[in-house]
């Protein structure tokens, strides 16, 4: 292939903010999970759009935030890292309503971490959400004010849920990458396997059934994933930090885990293009995102096993 305009792109910024969806909007294809609860992405997600004459690594990335635990800890890890060593950033923030004309104290700090670690790294800005405003004129302050604070090579106000501002975007960070020959196949979507993806699309689930009550001390892994059948089997074990989470989650008479699951396979089904047998259970695994050993064991960090782990209080509840 001719050499093309090629790099990596890290989207970066607070969490819902809506880089996710940001993602999913320009490949056009939904590979990573979204819900309103803060924290929804905890691994770096590799998406590629190959167009003729450009191809973008995107890397979304962790919301940004004052990390309570190792979990925590670790996806600011992956956030920061992807930045420093991307071709280019996109740091996405997002406006309210009645948008405040300035920049907000937390956004400015990761501008200034930005700077810090990667000073010739060009920058664009992206503000999400502007259909949200009524007065749009409102957003030129706001604009103004993010102008003063940092050198951004271009500013862009969108809406990644209306898909409106989308090739501006594009445009403006294909004129900041490199030449280069194109670093994966045109028809590549992403580099995660698919037992990632039904991982993260059982987990959206989860986060949209239970809203404000389990999301962030639950964690899915893929026990079986068995592709020789008619019909692929898939088994998930879903790791929560308390007894009480497991009763949520579950639900009177098995309801919540049974819609979870219905809908999770939906999902999977689409992106297989074929019918497939999924199996949950439930598991109490209390303080799991607070040591090394159950970062490892859920797969956040290097060296994960494959299969559930063997500690904690093991309730299992089959849907």
């Amino acid at each position: 292939m001719p050499h093309l305009r090629v790099g990596t792109v890290a989207l970066v910024g607070r969490p819902n903010v809506g880089k996710s969806t940001l993602l999913n909007a320009m490949l056009g294809e939904r590979i990573a999970i979204v819900s309103h609860h803060p924290q929804t992405t905890r691994d770096r997600i590799l998406g590629v759009l190959t167009q003729p004459d450009a191809q973008f690594v995107f890397l979304d990335t962790p919301g940004l935030h004052a990390a309570k635990s190792k979990l925590g800890a670790r996806m600011n890890h992956e956030a920061r890292e992807a930045a420093r060593d991307a071709d280019v950033v996109v740091f996405v923030t997002s406006v309210g309503v009645e948008p405040a004309p300035g920049v907000g104290r937390f956004d400015a700090a990761l501008l200034g971490q930005i700077r810090d670690a990667s000073p010739k790294t060009p920058v664009v800005l992206v503000i999400n959400k502007v259909d949200r405003v009524a007065d749009k004129s409102a957003l030129i302050a706001v604009l103004q004010a993010y102008a003063e604070a940092f050198p951004f090579a271009a500013l862009v106000p969108i809406s990644a849920k209306k898909h409106d501002g989308l090739e501006r975007v594009l445009s403006e960070v294909k004129k900041l990458l490199p030449e280069d020959q194109p670093l994966y196949e045109a028809d590549t979507l992403t580099d995660r396997p698919l037992r990632f993806l039904v991982a993260e699309f059982v987990r959206e689930q989860i986060l949209r059934a239970t809203r404000e009550e389990v999301p962030h001390g639950v964690a899915v892994v893929v026990d079986r994933f068995d592709e020789s059948g008619k019909v692929p089997k898939i088994e998930l074990s879903v790791h929560v930090d308390r007894e009480g989470h497991k009763k949520i989650l579950v639900g009177k008479q098995g309801a919540v885990l049974k819609e979870v699951g219905s809908r999770a396979r939906a999902r999977v089904e689409a992106l297989m293009g074929r019918q497939v047998h999924l199996a949950i259970w439930v598991r109490v695994t209390p303080g799991w995102y607070e040591s090394d050993r159950g970062l490892r064991e859920m797969g956040y960090i290097g060296g994960a096993d494959t299969t559930a782990p063997e500690r904690g209080r093991d309730s299992e509840d089959p849907r």
